[in-house]
């Protein structure tokens, strides 16, 4: 009977945590980017609120 080769299995597992890993980040970066895109464009530049730092200084 063969043995058992657990540093390939441990090496597959860790291979497969680290492509989950940055398939994770991605869809993250992905989503961050999207998410500024829209942010813009539901809020123009003259609907914004100004902060309180500028108003008190005029």
């Amino acid at each position: 009977m063969a043995k058992t080769n657990y540093a390939f299995e441990k090496r597959q597992r860790d291979l497969q945590k680290k492509k989950k890993k940055e398939d994770k980040q991605k869809r993250k970066t992905e989503n961050s980017g999207t998410q500024s895109e829209a942010t813009d464009v539901e809020q123009p530049e003259g609907d914004r609120p100004e902060s309180d730092a500028a108003q008190s200084a005029d």
